[in-house]
């Protein structure tokens, strides 16, 4: 139940920087990150993602404790907090003053975090955020112990990317011999 009809999944994103406050709260403190995804979990039978923040002192502590809580999937991770100032008028260009930083340039970051999460946690399912755009970047969060990838910013310079990758990604593994159940 949970109100959710026609969803397959539901993610929970605790880790949002770019409004006031946002999901930060929680997502910096594994407690309030427990008690949050307690509640969302008993609120809904459907699977539940929980979206990471890599702004979290202890990320590994925040994937445990959401874990604990009930989260089906972890989401690694969302965008780390930036700032972009305007060179001719020395202001901030976000509102807020910082944002999300996302793209390429955040990749090796969340690989790494990927990789610590998937090593102190074996067992949780792991979504791969951060910078994919081409096989490659797929294939590194993969070998990182992600089991399945999201796609974000590359969206915006070519809204088919997640098909071509998918299509590229199966060729990929057939050309290797690489089936679901070798997998297991």
């Amino acid at each position: 139940g949970g109100g959710a009809e026609g969803n397959a999944a539901i993610e929970l994103n605790i880790s949002c920087p770019n409004v006031r406050q946002g999901g930060m709260l929680f997502g910096n403190s594994p407690p309030l990150t427990r008690s949050l995804v307690s509640k969302v979990r008993a609120a809904t039978g459907r699977p539940l993602i929980v979206k990471l923040s890599p702004n979290a002192p202890d990320l590994v502590e925040s994937a445990k404790a959401a874990r604990e809580a009930g989260a089906d999937i972890l989401s690694l991770v969302n965008t780390f907090v930036g700032m972009a100032i305007d060179p001719e008028t020395a202001r901030p260009r976000i509102s807020f003053g910082t944002g999300g930083l996302s793209g390429p340039a955040i990749r090796p970051l969340a690989v790494r975090m990927v990789y610590q999460v998937a090593r102190a946690l074996p067992d949780a399912p792991i979504m791969g955020i951060g910078g994919i755009a081409e096989l490659p970047d797929v294939l590194e969060f993969l070998a990182a112990g992600a089991t399945a990838v999201q796609v974000g910013t590359a969206n915006f310079k070519d809204p088919g990317v997640s098909g071509r990758l998918a299509r590229e990604l199966a060729a990929y593994c057939e050309l290797r011999g690489v089936t679901a159940a070798s997998l297991v």
